[in-house]
């Protein structure tokens, strides 16, 4: 869900990859809901691992779940690091209303943030200051 976030509310200014330490077969039917409740553009890409990103160099690496975080490589560059945490929507236990609604409350908190990464003046800042800021809105101590 980050993905297509970030790419459309983006609008272009990021190129935007996901990629899972412990990538599922495929897309959860229930995030691609909500992509399509929001109209939010998908490309149907399958889940991928991080294998292979760490050739790539990237100027942001944000993790949004623990086992991210906890197994990501280390990437060329030394990208800003930022982990924003919160609960793996597709590990609810339940009935269909509870896991629909722990995907829309992990979309509207990614949403969120993603809002907050974009109204930050980028350009302007100096590394360390951007770096606090990326994560301050990981830890809820955000301000644009």
């Amino acid at each position: 869900m980050a993905e297509a976030l970030l790419n459309w509310k983006g609008k272009g200014r990021f190129e935007v990859e996901s990629a899972g330490s412990r990538p599922a077969d495929r897309v959860n039917p229930l995030a691609i809901e909500m992509l399509r409740q929001y109209d939010i553009p998908w490309r149907g890409r399958a889940p991928r691992g991080v294998d292979g990103l760490e050739r790539q160099p990237w100027d942001f690496v944000i993790t949004v779940c623990d086992r991210a975080k906890e197994s990501c490589p280390i990437f060329p560059g030394q990208p800003m690091l930022a982990h924003w945490g919160m609960p793996d929507p597709a590990e609810v236990d339940g009935d269909e209303p509870t896991k629909r609604a722990a995907f829309r409350d992990a979309f509207l908190l990614i949403s969120r943030r993603i809002d907050l990464l974009l109204a930050l003046p980028l350009e302007k800042l100096e590394r360390l200051a951007l770096d606090a800021r990326l994560q301050a809105i990981g830890e809820g101590r955000q301000r644009a």
